[in-house]
């Protein structure tokens, strides 16, 4: 192996690397407002069958977070491809 495959090598396992960090992130974002969500939805549920009703208006906060998680999606489609 000569010194610029290794370097490319190097280079490669990089990107790889920082693609998993971004995949895990992301992961954990989503995984994050599913569980929200999943919890509010038991509750709510909890909720009707004792006679009370629940509505919880989107906060600015998760809309971000989604845009977030939206904006990282070709962010991370790029580093894959390059």
């Amino acid at each position: 192996m000569t010194i610029s495959e290794s370097a490319d090598l190097h280079k490669r396992v990089e990107r790889y690397e920082a693609a998993v960090d971004e995949l895990r992130a992301a992961h954990q974002d989503v995984r994050a407002l599913l569980l929200d969500q999943v919890l509010f939805e038991h509750w709510q549920q909890l909720g009707a069958e004792l006679g009370f009703t629940a509505m919880r208006p989107q906060s600015q906060t998760q809309q971000r977070d989604l845009s977030a998680l939206t904006s990282q999606i070709p962010e991370m489609s790029e580093s894959w491809a390059s």
